[in-house]
């Protein structure tokens, strides 16, 4: 029987900042990486290999985790700078006809009405290929930008942002789909019945409506999201059309996987409207040696720029790693920031993490695209589905093509990602299989 195929996305780590700036292949100007050109590129050529989607990380403050200071952060280009992604993001829609464009969106940062509003227009302008990744904020400095003292607690985060989405559904829903009736010889442009305010009065938020603009193709972009808590995979099981999901095994892929499938069939929805995809960064190369290298080069840079690595987990969980022993391991470990990663840390020393960096603890995702192919295959029988996010911080024009023209033929030679796009907005592709 025949393995049904699964789907391909990409995680834009380090949102829209620097890529590559060390590296050989970064190209010849650095500096360029303010302006669009490498994540159209990457649109263009992933759209080529008929990926679902991209996902484009952000966050809004320089962080200062790490030794209580922004200045390992900004030496080194750790998550730092960053350029509005909801910028870079109708560029890359305007270069592509056919894949998702996914923009990171907090709900600690935006008014609901707003970005119900900028979403809505990130749909129209795209037909119908526009995603929000739906993350509450996790570092105190981000909510200290925005006059907080400190982020709001875990959980109540969650709490809010369960609200959060229900009034952006109103207001999403606020015009009807046939509202923009644009008749001209009857001099209506909508029609007034099919609008309406929705007078949302909750524990946290309040607005009238309606949405100032009409019903998206989509009717709601794509909602991503990433809860990896309890609490966090309880909200997105509620919400989420497609989740990012991290696993250090193949065994806590699965389990994560049935988790969240257990817990949609419990919110009342078809688990299969879920597409759960798992990071990964394999390297693929024309011969298994230079794979094999290229994995040692990978794992000498990690060595080598410990801070880096140190510093960045910093940032994500809250905790300042630089007041750790290398090579002692970490207590139990909890956050008020990423509080799954924090756990994952829990029990295992500063140097065994940043030198697992990207890997699986029981596949290695290195080799021939060929021997990486039938590896992700492999994968995705055992787990169920339903499909991986590439992912590399520092990546390159030489990988883009590495991935799109190395490793997607061969996994479409096998029968195992598609080869041209079922339909014409996200959600459809996302549900094709």
């Amino acid at each position: 029987m025949a393995q049904q195929p699964f789907h391909m996305g990409w995680f834009v780590m380090k949102g829209y900042g620097p890529k590559g700036w060390r590296n050989q292949w970064g190209g010849p100007n650095p500096h360029g990486w303010v302006k669009p050109d490498l994540l159209v590129h990457l649109a263009k050529e992933l759209e080529r290999a008929a990926f679902d989607y991209v996902m484009i990380e952000d966050s809004c403050n320089v962080p200062y985790t790490y030794k209580n200071s922004h200045e390992t952060y900004l030496r080194l280009a750790v998550d730092s700078p960053k350029l509005d992604p909801s910028v870079l993001a109708p560029f890359m829609m305007q270069a592509t006809s056919r894949i998702g464009i996914i923009t990171t969106l907090s709900t600690t940062e935006y008014n609901p009405f707003l970005l119900a509003r900028l979403t809505n227009a990130l749909d129209h302008v795209s037909d119908g290929r526009a995603g929000w990744n739906l993350v509450t904020g996790s570092n105190d400095g981000g909510a200290q930008n925005f006059g907080h003292e400190r982020q709001f607690p875990h959980d109540q985060r969650y709490d809010m942002a369960d609200e959060y989405v229900e009034l952006v559904q109103k207001l999403w829903d606020s015009w009807d789909a046939d509202a923009m009736v644009i008749d001209q010889e009857n001099e209506i442009f909508a029609d007034p019945a099919k609008v309406r305010p929705v007078f949302h009065e909750g524990k946290y938020f309040r607005s009238r409506g309606p949405l100032s603009a009409p019903r998206s193709p989509q009717g709601h972009p794509v909602i991503c999201q990433a809860g990896g808590s309890p609490r966090g995979r309880q909200f997105a099981a509620r919400w989420a059309d497609t989740i990012i999901a991290s696993a250090g095994s193949v065994a806590a892929m699965k389990a994560f996987r049935d988790d969240i499938r257990q817990q949609a069939v419990a919110a009342g929805r078809n688990p299969d409207h879920i597409k759960i995809m798992f990071l990964i960064a394999p390297i693929v190369d024309e011969f298994m040696d230079s794979a094999l290298a290229r994995k040692q080069a990978r794992l000498k840079e990690a060595e080598t720029h410990i801070e880096f690595h140190l510093a960045n987990m910093s940032r994500v969980t809250g905790i300042d790693f630089s007041k750790y022993d290398l090579d002692e391991k970490l207590p139990e470990l909890t956050s008020n920031g990423h509080l799954s990663v924090a756990k994952g840390y829990s029990g295992r020393t500063p140097r065994e993490i940043v030198m697992q960096g990207r890997s699986l603890k029981d596949v290695d995702l290195v080799g021939t695209p060929e021997r990486v192919a039938a590896q992700m295959a492999e994968i995705m029988a055992e787990v169920g589905g339903d499909g991986f996010l590439v992912m590399d911080p520092e990546f390159t024009r030489r990988y883009i093509t590495e991935i799109a023209d190395g490793l997607t033929p061969a996994l479409q030679k096998m029968g195992l990602v598609r080869k041209t796009y079922e339909h014409a907005m996200l959600r459809d592709n996302l549900r094709a299989f």
